[in-house]
């Protein structure tokens, strides 16, 4: 094994002890190492559990440890629109 947590419940614990996590910031992980652990359901419901956001792209889950709105800046190239 690559090192990974045995169970889901320590991938949990892994994830989100990290200072990161801990200090509301961002973690970071393979999609193919959270699907493998824990499975895409899970994850989603211990996300929201949380009250945390994920997003996905190029392979990777993005967690942001904190209750707070995510913006998209820039999609496409394009900037958002400014209020």
């Amino acid at each position: 094994m690559s090192g990974l947590p045995e169970t889901p419940a320590l991938w949990f614990r892994h994830l989100f002890d990290v200072k990161a996590a801990k200090d509301g910031g961002v973690v970071r992980r393979k999609v193919r190492d959270m699907e493998r652990m824990v499975g895409r359901d899970l994850f989603e419901r211990e996300i929201a559990r949380r009250g945390f956001t994920a997003v996905e792209n190029a392979a990777q889950v993005v967690v942001f440890c904190n209750h707070e709105p995510v913006r998209r800046t820039v999609a496409g190239g394009k900037s958002s629109p400014r209020i």
